[in-house]
């Protein structure tokens, strides 16, 4: 198959980006329909796709950007993959810390960080290895790991309080520098589950080789939806002993995750390179040209830009701009839950014309 760019791939990351917008911006927490709130703790949502997927397509991506890198890890390509990892990590730890730079309480781990050490780790492996040593490597992550979790605690395994994950995090870091939104130190980015999140990037490189080996386009869709459902079903069936679990990036949910994230990436292939319905996607390929812009800028705006604006209201309450827009703005048009929504959908809508401006004005911003 012919390796120009895919624009399904692009339009799958431009979706991605705008439903990690909408689940991260709600008017109000307090007013969140299930489907776009993540799991409590075992389970997968379609918010708990966001992360993994977006994963599984860099690791799509690796495969078309490394097939030249016949020559295993040289020094220039290693220089290459040091700097986007350096550069991810911390503009991770640079998001955590604004605007407030507390670092005696500072989280070290976060989204960014995971992709950066997924993206070292996977990238390293498949410069280094070939395709029948990465399906093996592919395999001892899931079953390690397993092991790793299931012998790593006394009791209760993969329970929130006794995972082996929470208690070397805690070791490394200690309790003021990983996340505490679970109602105890536990960080869902830690560093001892970011192994199999390799896991995850692998399953699109794989994909991406799938893909690029077809003969045509009708068989890598083909391909894609066979060995997908097959992912699934064995992390469906594995999940009876080992729970699909986002937190802990549990084995089965790379492979529930991964299968999805493939059949997923076989419609849009089906879609729009093989029937060439494109014009639906424009403004996801937008999105999706400027990952990592959107990504920063959404997250400076959500956990701090706005947040910052103080606006009294005619009762004296002084309201965040946050606030103030969803309870002065949205409520009254839509209520509560759908004024939440409502609230989300503008902001992609916002988000999405900055891509628009950035695309037009031919700025992509990568590392």
């Amino acid at each position: 198959m012919a390796t120009q760019r895919l624009m399904a791939l692009d339009v799958m990351r431009g979706l991605t980006i705008a439903l990690m917008i909408m689940v991260n911006t709600p008017g109000s927490w307090s007013y969140v329909y299930p489907p776009l709130l993540h799991s409590t703790w075992n389970g997968c949502t379609p918010t708990d796709l966001v992360f993994p997927f977006f994963l599984f397509i860099v690791g799509v991506s690796m495969w078309f950007s490394f097939k030249k890198f016949d020559k295993g890890i040289t020094k220039k390509s290693l220089y290459k993959v040091l700097k986007r990892f350096s550069i991810m990590f911390l503009l991770g730890v640079f998001l955590n810390a604004f605007p407030n730079f507390d670092f005696e309480n500072l989280r070290y781990l976060g989204v960014l960080q995971r992709i950066a050490i997924a993206y070292l780790i996977g990238a390293l492996l498949c410069m280094h290895f070939n395709y029948k040593q990465l399906l093996l490597i592919f395999g001892s992550i899931l079953i390690g790991y397993w092991g790793l979790l299931f012998f790593g605690a006394s009791n209760a395994p993969f329970d929130l309080s006794t995972n082996i994950v929470r208690k070397v995090d805690i070791l490394l870091f200690g309790e003021n520098h990983i996340y505490n939104g679970f109602g105890m130190p536990f960080d869902p980015e830690g560093l001892l589950s970011s192994i199999p999140a390799v896991a995850t990037l692998l399953l699109g490189y794989f994909s991406g080789r799938f893909i690029d080996l077809s003969e045509n386009t009708m068989k890598a869709i083909k391909k894609l939806l066979l060995i997908g459902a097959l992912t699934l079903f064995v992390g469906f069936i594995w999940s009876f002993i080992f729970p699909i679990n986002k937190p802990l990036w549990t084995s089965t949910y790379v492979l529930y995750t991964g299968g999805l994230a493939m059949a997923f990436l076989a419609f849009l292939l089906w879609i729009i390179d093989a029937h060439h319905y494109k014009k639906w996607a424009t403004p996801f390929i937008h999105f999706g040209t400027n990952p990592l812009a959107i990504y920063m800028f959404s997250g400076l705006y959500v956990s701090s830009i706005i947040y910052f604006i103080e606006i009294p209201t005619n009762t004296g309450e002084i309201l965040s701009g946050y606030g103030f827009l969803f309870q002065k703005v949205f409520v009254p048009i839509a209520g509560n839950m759908n004024g939440s929504l409502l609230f989300a959908i503008t902001h992609i809508i916002f988000f999405w014309f900055i891509t628009y401006v950035l695309y037009k004005k031919k700025i992509f911003i990568k590392i």
